[in-house]
């Protein structure tokens, strides 16, 4: 895939990378169990594109509307260190973020699919969404990822920053290279 100057120029800054849960880490669905528990699903290559992206020094942060054991279960396996929960006001805890690591905007990625997600999608320098969030939602976005929320859409999000910033080929060649057997 070609990547565009306009969106290179968003990319190559990116120092965070946020994400919403339900509908981008998930497909959305949420399963309640008898007990009160709920279950969540999340696609294991999001995982390694997290991982990778962590690697390649862009950090991951989570902020979403909802507040789940999962997701914190999830984060820390990923090493997220910066895990906002139970915030509707999005736009609120992404500031808050944004101050406490002292970045510029234009450092800061978010990724999200609904209505609650809208005035964070605008305002970072990089605001992307999935095909599955409302075309209202999308028309706001500069980037809307070819893969759905669940289903791969945070790694092709993790591979295009890496790209743009040149640490793909190096992550590609580690994978290549350095685990043959001699």
């Amino acid at each position: 895939m070609e990547i565009s100057d306009a969106l290179l120029e968003k990319l190559r800054p990116l120092r965070l990378m946020v994400l919403d849960v339900d509908g981008v880490l998930t497909d959305g669905s949420l399963f309640f169990h008898v007990d009160g528990s709920e279950t969540k699903a999340f696609n294991t290559q999001d995982g390694q594109g997290i991982k990778l992206l962590q690697a390649s020094g862009v950090e991951v942060a989570i902020i979403t509307g909802r507040d789940s054991s999962i997701v914190s279960q999830r984060a820390a396996a990923l090493k997220i260190n910066n895990v906002m929960q139970g915030r509707e006001d999005k736009i609120n805890a992404l500031s808050e973020l944004v101050a406490k690591l002292g970045l510029d905007w234009n450092q800061v990625g978010y990724c999200g699919d609904d209505l609650p997600d809208l005035a964070a999608i605008r305002k970072a320098g990089f605001g992307a969404s999935v095909p599955n969030a409302p075309d209202y939602i999308r028309q706001h976005s500069d980037y809307v990822t070819q893969r759905a929320g669940g289903q791969g859409a945070v790694r092709e999000l993790t591979d295009l920053i890496m790209k743009a910033q040149g640490n793909w080929q190096a992550c590609l060649n580690h994978y290549l290279y350095s685990q043959r057997s001699h």
